[in-house]
């Protein structure tokens, strides 16, 4: 499991940190199932991929023919997202960019908006950067949120020692949808679901967690 400095002062020095002290991957490489699942229906267009890391959901997309900006708030990360990309021949249609999603997103509107696991202990308001998400969403495109519900018992809840007083929210995909507030008369649900996987430990025993995926489609613009 990742560990986190509790003396990082922002949330760029906090990640960093995470990726930093790992000499390969801090995730597994592979895309999320639920995102590939979640746009295997979609025209490929543009895509931007918020809180990217090494790039296994970017890297999946480009490779779908998709034009994808990853962002993420670690240096190291954004490096490695780019490395992979390259040795994967997806360079061209990938861009890699430094963001703290507190403070800016790549200018510009896309076709789709990604944001998988978005969670952090610390200095992240998630529902304000979802909200600047949508903002980003052109006409016609989507949103996509894909997040913890609950996690194996055996983990317990989402808290750290390190940051005993943080506070992450872990909603149901309707939860997120009411908190997020967009016009009803913008946009509409594609997919609101729970979907279980399942863990292995290193003890052999097993956990589930239940992940919630909100896909949210802005209406075309209208054409008089």
């Amino acid at each position: 499991m990742a560990r986190f400095d509790p003396s990082a002062r922002d949330a760029r020095e906090l990640w960093e940190g995470v990726y930093a002290a790992s000499g390969g991957h801090v995730w597994s490489g592979r895309p999320n199932a639920a995102l590939v699942d979640a746009v295997a229906d979609l025209t490929p267009g543009t895509a931007l991929d918020l809180g990217c890391g090494e790039g296994g959901d970017a890297l999946h997309l480009a490779a779908r023919g998709w034009r994808v900006t990853g962002v993420d708030v670690s240096d190291t990360a954004v490096d490695r997202a780019r490395a992979h990309a390259a040795d994967a021949g997806l360079a061209e249609r990938t861009a890699f960019e430094r963001h703290d999603l507190g403070v800016s997103l790549p200018e510009g509107r896309f076709d789709l908006v990604t944001a998988s696991f978005l969670h952090s202990y610390a200095f992240l308001d998630r529902v304000a950067v979802l909200r600047r998400a949508a903002d980003a969403v052109a006409p016609g495109g989507s949103l996509l949120v894909v997040g913890h519900v609950t996690r194996p018992e055996q983990l317990g809840p989402l808290v750290s020692e390190d940051f005993p007083d943080a506070v992450v929210d872990l909603p149901t995909p309707e939860e997120l949808r009411a908190a997020l507030d967009l016009p009803a008369d913008e946009w509409t649900v594609a997919r609101s679901a729970l979907v279980e996987r399942t863990t292995t430990f290193d003890d052999g025993s097993t956990g589930v967690w239940r992940d919630g995926v909100l896909r949210l489609d802005r209406r075309p613009a209208h054409r008089p």
